[in-house]
């Protein structure tokens, strides 16, 4: 090893990914052991270092260039040592000046000290926060403040961030690209218009309300006001995913789905409100939409304070399918709940989507309207990849089988569906046109009559569900 050149050294240690392999490399000779001490830029831990402090602190010695770090706790108890704590925090933030990328996971013990600790990392560029419950908007402000490269940012579940000040320091930066912000029960969508002029930065949105918390933030006027009167220049968006959000005319983030020239993947979960006219809004301004998943709520899972609401018909697929030519995944499901859904899409409005869009990927959940007719007009989706089919009760054996002439079909799922038995899948037997068959809690199909039917095959039976 000793005579080996310096780059080549460098390049045996660059092929070999898995952490573990890496570890035992280093342990063949003193020479790879400096090498991959100077190399290793990534570090992953949590449970089990023990005492925490110390054990970083040799950590950031052996492993100078470390650029990406995170921190993990879930599933910590007690006797499992002290967690990292404050101090932690600012022995990374001294030992680790090439520090870009940290994540802090389930770390209780870390306080709104500890972020002020990290604003001395004047390089970090991302950071996500997932259940630290002790932090508060004070923290992260006093983090932004010193970080004004920040272009990642995710909070989960941070359930003390009620101050917002924050997000409109780094409205002013401009520099954020990717915000994620989910169950943080004291932000509401109304609070997004503070981020002013860094909306033309950001690339992806990812915003989830708690359900259970939602009355604190539904009576906001002033955010509608604000969102009323000023501009929000969001082209750059690519990926928008929005989960429980009330979308209303002219307030929070119904002023956004029009807007978005540049949108590539849109993902709206149990959003209550949205009406045809911001579908075809949508539709007409991004059309460059290659990924569409809708999960409409039903008329059972609809808040108290929704009278009337309007339900998304066929005017939107239409609208899609006219001016998205680029959608490849389409994903359409209904809410769950103890009374069926009964869809406001009729087959008419999904064939029109299907028949006009290069759709690779393709799932439904719920909606009853997609029954055999629909498995027939498959068959001429020549782009079609990936199909699931969950709780779909119109498909039968007859529309079963016909996945044998869907050209491309190459992976195929199948949950729920009381109308299929063993019987559709006969055509598929020794044929092995499909790569991978997945087959979960349908009650009339068997592992053994699954045999065959793919190159790889899984299969779950748990009929609670019906009962």
């Amino acid at each position: 090893m000793d005579g080996l050149p310096e780059q080549l050294v460098w390049e045996i240690l660059n092929r070999i990914k898995k952490t573990t392999d890496r570890n035992s490399v280093s342990l063949s000779c003193k020479r790879l052991n400096n090498v991959d001490n100077e190399q290793r830029q990534s570090l992953r831990f949590g449970c089990g270092l023990d005492p925490a402090n110390e054990a970083l602190t040799s950590l950031c010695n052996r492993f100078p260039n470390l650029t990406k770090v995170e921190i993990t706790y879930a599933g910590w108890m007690s006797k499992l040592g002290k967690q990292l704590d404050d101090q932690g925090l600012s022995i990374l933030s001294s030992r680790c000046p090439s520090l870009t990328d940290l994540t802090l996971s389930y770390c209780t013990f870390i306080t709104d000290v500890g972020l002020c600790y990290l604003s001395s990392c004047a390089r970090l560029s991302a950071l996500r926060l997932n259940f630290n419950p002790r932090l508060t908007g004070c923290g992260i402000l006093s983090l932004v403040v010193g970080c004004k490269n920040l272009s990642i940012l995710h909070l989960i579940r941070c359930l003390n961030v009620s101050s917002v000040e924050w997000l409109e320091y780094l409205g002013k930066l401009e520099t954020l690209e990717d915000l994620t912000i989910k169950n943080c029960r004291a932000i509401g969508e109304g609070d997004l218009i503070k981020l002013g002029p860094s909306w033309r930065k950001i690339k992806r949105l990812q915003f989830e309300v708690d359900p259970n918390y939602r009355y604190m933030k539904v009576y906001d006027r002033l955010a509608v006001d604000r969102w009323q009167k000023q501009w929000v220049p969001c082209e750059n968006l690519q990926e928008l995913s929005l989960v429980n959000c009330i979308i209303s005319p002219g307030r929070g983030l119904a002023c956004v789905l029009g807007k978005c020239k540049n949108l590539e993947k849109i993902h709206l979960d149990m959003c209550v409100g949205v009406r045809d006219s911001d579908i075809i809004g949508l539709a007409q301004k991004s059309r460059n939409l290659r990924s569409l998943s809708l999960r409409v709520p039903s008329d059972f899972s609809l808040p108290l304070f929704m009278n009337n609401p309007l339900r998304l018909t066929d005017e939107s697929l239409k609208a899609l399918a006219q001016n998205c030519s680029m959608l490849e995944s389409i994903k359409i499901s209904y809410s769950d709940g103890e009374f069926p859904s009964f869809s406001s899409f009729t087959l008419d409005g999904i064939l029109a989507l299907i028949q006009s869009c290069p759709v690779k990927e393709l799932s439904f959940d719920q909606v009853y309207s997609f029954n055999d007719v629909g498995m027939q007009a498959l068959c001429l989706a020549g782009y079609l990849e990936t199909l699931e089919l969950v709780r779909c009760q119109e498909i039968s054996d007859e529309g079963l089988q016909l996945v044998t002439q869907f050209s491309r079909l190459r992976i195929l799922r199948l949950s729920k569906c009381l109308g299929v038995t063993n019987d559709g899948l006969k055509s598929l037997l020794g044929s092995y046109k499909l790569e991978q068959l997945a087959v979960e809690d349908c009650p009339q199909i068997t592992e053994r009559g699954m045999v065959g039917a793919a190159r790889s095959i899984s299969f779950r039976q748990d009929l609670s569900w019906m009962y």
